[in-house]
Formats: structure tokens, C-alpha cells, sequence
């Protein structure tokens, strides 16, 4: 009898987070998209519909205490996602060196991208109107598939070559920083609001 293991295991990690004042979090990634004046301008320079502070502010946490209450809980899931993933990190913890606010207006989205020289990556759900983006994951393997047939429409969701997520508010979806991912297009009527980041050893 014939037996097949399964290797090589991408994990993603989906929580929802304990604590945070969504109103006022969300009041704080309006007001400070308000006055990053600089942040507007990439955004519009870019192309990205709505706005984000990926380019132009690295210190949320120290510039609104709602954002820095969330990095004191993020910091607690990633340690246990990096747990779950069996990271030896050598007595040390994983940092979060980046965090940044993400609106995304009626229309707009995120082409596929990867998160180079971090280790984990993630974002926490502010406001997802109905209607607003899903995340779609792409299988890390795929550039290498070149002759291989398409999985039928039925398989499982850990065979799919993309898997979409629809994150809820509130809730915290992580993974490892080389999967490829991106958002698709905000069909909601309003801005989807996040507050993505980075962690690295």
C-alpha cells in the first residue's frame, strides 16, 4: 500500500484579538492619514486608492496609544505563531520593525507582493464593510509547477494554488514573509481599514 505524506507545510495564522477599541483605532488611522501630508502624496503617486503610511511614517506606536496597545497584543501572537511554526530564534524574540495604517478607498487594491527581509507579516482588520477585499495567498511553489495541469475546481484548500481569505474586524491574519499575497479589489461602498506589519529576528 502506497503512503503519501504531506512536506514542506506553509501555515497561516488567523486569530481574533482580545482588547483593541476598533472605534478608536479606527478614529486614529483617520485622523493620522489626515495630517501625513507626505503619505497622501505617495499614495496618489503610487497609485494606491485611499491611502497608506507604508513610505512615510515608521512610528505609529509611539504616535497614537491605541496603536501601541495593539503592538503590545501583536507581539504575543506572533510569539505564538512563531512557536507553532517551530522557529529556533536562538534565545532571542521576534521585533516588530515596521507597521503601517492601510485605507482602502471603493475600487482600490494591492497587486501580489512578497515582504523581502522580515520574517513574519501580517495585519489586523480595523473595518471591512461588506463587500470589502479578500486577501489571496498564493501557493509559494507555483513559479516551479511549469508543466503542471491546474487543481481541480473541489480540492482541498491546502492544494489550492490561491487561497482567498475574508478577513472579519478584529481579527489578526498572519504568515510567513516569502508567501506571495495580495489584495483584491475593495468591492464595499467604503474604505476597508487595516494596520499591517512586519516582524523580524
Amino acid at each position: 500500500m502506497a503512503e503519501i505524506a504531506t512536506l514542506f507545510v506553509t501555515k497561516l495564522y488567523r486569530a481574533a484579538v482580545e482588547g483593541p477599541d476598533n472605534r478608536a483605532l479606527l478614529a486614529a488611522c483617520r485622523a493620522i492619514a489626515a495630517d501625513d501630508e507626505a503619505g497622501r502624496r505617495w499614495s496618489e503617486e503610487k497609485g494606491y486608492r485611499g491611502y497608506t503610511s507604508y513610505a512615510s511614517l515608521d512610528d505609529l506606536p509611539r504616535r497614537d496609544p491605541d496603536i501601541a496597545a495593539l503592538k503590545g497584543l501583536l507581539d504575543k501572537h506572533a510569539a505564538g505563531f512563531a512557536r507553532e511554526l517551530n522557529l529556533d530564534l536562538g534565545g532571542r524574540r521576534l521585533k516588530l520593525d515596521s507597521i503601517w495604517i492601510n485605507v482602502l478607498a471603493p475600487g482600490g487594491a494591492h497587486t501580489g507582493h512578497i515582504h523581502p527581509h522580515s520574517v513574519l507579516s501580517g495585519t489586523y482588520y480595523v473595518d471591512t464593510p461588506p463587500g470589502a477585499s479578500a486577501l489571496k495567498f498564493e501557493d509559494p511553489r507555483l513559479p516551479m509547477m511549469m508543466a503542471a495541469p491546474p487543481r481541480r475546481e473541489d480540492a482541498p484548500e491546502s492544494e489550492r494554488s490561491f487561497v482567498y481569505v475574508r478577513p472579519k474586524a478584529g481579527e489578526v491574519v498572519m504568515w510567513e514573509s516569502f508567501i506571495r499575497h495580495e489584495v483584491t479589489p475593495n468591492s464595499a461602498r467604503k474604505a476597508r481599514v487595516s494596520i499591517s506589519f512586519n516582524y523580524g529576528w
